[in-house]
């Protein structure tokens, strides 16, 4: 019965001895292509809280005081920080756009769109809280690389399409794009909670 508690238990959540282990298994190693050391973990994980503190994907079992990380944050570690083949913000964002599409899948909700009107360059300032000057740059940017095909003036005001706003969010505002990613991505972990899955706790077995 132990048994199956703990293997149960590790549907979900995994010790860091746990987490080498299974790294080594599945021949994940560091950049310099040496096997990752308990050292190495620790600073993965530094950089996985520091990123993705609204996760809460690292935990710590009451009595004995061991730290666990959530089996969604192991995926984080092999897909994100240890992958060699993007950049770490380019693999974060593919990261969690991934993670959004499955929770979305399993709720049975309609995907979002995170882009769904036009703005003006000061709804746009708001948008990726970002100022005036950054905001031209990255419009400037995205007229030289698209001839100018989502930029159009109304009114007066200059206004980028939500096909252009995309375009920023993919290619200027990358911090911005993944930080709207993981609070939309915690509002359907808040919603997988509710629905009955486990997602931060330990089954109530400490």
């Amino acid at each position: 019965m132990i048994g199956n508690t703990a293997r149960e238990l590790e549907q979900f959540f995994l010790s860091y001895e746990r987490i080498l282990e299974k790294l080594k298994l599945q021949k994940i190693k560091t950049k310099n292509e040496k096997e990752i050391t308990h050292k190495n973990l620790r600073k993965a994980i530094e950089v996985m809280e520091k990123r993705h503190s609204l996760c809460r994907w690292k935990t710590r079992k009451i009595k004995s005081k061991r730290h666990y990380i959530l089996i969604e944050g192991y995926y984080w570690l092999i897909y994100v920080y240890f992958q060699d083949t993007k950049s770490l913000l380019d693999a974060d964002i593919e990261f969690f756009l991934i993670r959004i599409k499955q929770y979305e899948d399993l709720l049975s909700i309609e995907r979002k769109n995170f882009f769904e009107e036009d703005m003006s360059i000061n709804r746009l300032m708001d948008f990726f809280k970002r100022k005036d000057k950054s905001i031209r740059e990255g419009i400037r940017r995205m007229n030289i690389d698209t001839k100018g095909i989502y930029r159009y003036t109304k009114e007066n005001q200059v206004m980028i399409s939500k096909d252009g706003i995309r375009w920023l969010c993919e290619n200027c505002f990358k911090k911005r794009y993944l930080e709207i990613l993981e609070q939309y991505k915690m509002e359907l972990t808040e919603k997988y909670i509710a629905a009955g899955y486990i997602y931060d706790n330990f089954l109530n077995i400490f």
